[in-house]
């Protein structure tokens, strides 16, 4: 009797219904509901922080005392018109330097001396040629006098008879030598006067002095240093000793685009602002435009002068210039505020700002007029007293924000 395999039983393959919920189960579904609120709490707090993003804020404020329209902006620097690297007129060695940085100083003051030790030898050497000279003419001129007393008594002789032509001839002639050699030796003492002269303005020459009252701003030689009012010796010679400007004589130099140099006339009002201190208007008017153009650049340079000058306005320092043309209606420019220039903002070739309302921005469409350092007057759009936002940030109109003062 054969005996046949049994079959497979695929009841075995199946899955008890208490071993479906096991305790692996529930720890996996606990751990993903933990994910999927972190991710909740997660996005919740991203799309807070973008709704209110951090904003800085600037008050727009009247564009006070200029009731004059602006025709034209140029940039330039304060320049003083006198300035003086003084050198010394001789070529020397420095022994003693007074001049330093930012000391005052007066006309005429000592700033350097100069090794004076040759010129003083050669002031010695010429007295003495003119002490000696003098002396010589003081011999001949005692001659003459004996001579001239041997000549009146020779014609005395003559005339009696007692004595010959001939003497009273040489008399004559030893007088009229002396006379002559007199007259030579005064035109050698006056040479020798001049070569004591020149010899002491050697001497003087070592003296370096100040040609106007000023700020000494660069000591450009040091003790023991050669200077010279030329350059020679290479890198070894200095060409100046120091460096004076006439605080008083400050003024701004601009130069303006030959296109708009209609716009510029002598006397007219200017408004400067230094960038240094943007937030200082300085009242100023201009002093001359120079006659002539830069092909270069197409540009004509113009001289401003301050209406009153202020120790903080210092040589070289970069500033801003608006000119202005006739005033205007009192009404009109109690409408014109200044704001900051990061206020503005360009959206579609429009320009726009965003003011700060309880807790919100409002988008506004301005009308800007001239810049003043690093304000931008707003002709229409803003009143005085709005807060602005600053800055880069993108905005939304009616998104709301979170102000920083």
């Amino acid at each position: 009797m054969a005996v046949h395999p049994s079959e497979p039983d695929l009841a075995a393959l199946k899955i008890a219904d208490h071993a479906r919920s096991g305790s692996g189960n529930r720890w996996l579904r606990w751990i993903a509901a933990a994910a999927g609120a972190a991710f909740l709490l997660f996005a919740l707090g991203f799309v807070f922080i973008r709704k209110a993003p951090a904003v800085q804020l600037a008050t727009a404020r009247n564009s006070s005392g200029n009731t004059r329209v602006a025709l034209l902006n140029a940039s330039g620097y304060v320049t003083p018109r006198r300035r003086a690297t003084v050198a010394a007129k001789i070529t020397g060695r420095v022994v003693q330097m007074n001049a330093e940085e930012g000391m005052q100083v007066r006309e005429g003051q000592v700033l350097a001396i100069l090794d004076e030790s040759d010129a003083r030898k050669r002031l010695i050497s010429a007295e003495a040629d003119r002490a000696a000279t003098s002396a010589a003419l003081a011999d001949l001129q005692v001659n003459l006098v004996n001579a001239e007393r041997e000549l009146h008594r020779t014609e005395g002789l003559e005339q009696a008879g007692v004595t010959s032509p001939q003497a009273l001839d040489l008399a004559r002639t030893t007088a009229e030598s002396y006379r002559a050699r007199i007259q030579a030796t005064e035109e050698q003492v006056r040479a020798a006067e001049a070569r004591v002269k020149m010899a002491q303005q050697d001497l003087d020459n070592c003296t370096v002095r100040s040609p106007f009252a000023g700020i000494v701003v660069s000591k450009d030689a040091q003790v023991g240093e050669m200077v010279s009012p030329v350059s020679a010796g290479g890198g070894f010679t200095r060409t100046g000793i120091a460096t004076i400007v006439d605080m008083n004589s400050n003024e701004i130099e601009v130069d303006v685009n030959e296109a708009y140099i209609a716009r510029v006339e002598p006397g007219q009002p200017v408004t400067a602002v230094l960038d240094a201190y943007p937030d200082w208007k300085i009242p100023s008017h201009v002093r001359t435009v120079i006659p002539t153009a830069d092909r270069q650049k197409a540009t004509v340079k113009v001289r401003i002068s301050f209406d009153k000058l202020d120790p903080r306005i210092l040589p070289d320092m970069g500033v801003k210039v608006t000119f202005l043309g006739e005033e205007t209606g009192a009404g009109q420019a109690a409408t014109r505020v200044l704001a900051p220039h990061d206020a503005i903002r360009q959206d579609n070739g429009q320009s726009v700002v965003f003011l700060y309302r309880e807790g919100k921005v409002e988008r506004r469409a301005v009308r800007v007029g001239a810049t003043e350092g690093n304000n931008v007057e707003i002709i229409a759009g803003v009143a005085d007293g709005d807060r602005l936002v600053v800055g880069t940030e993108p905005l939304s109109d009616g998104q709301r924000v979170d102000a920083k003062q």
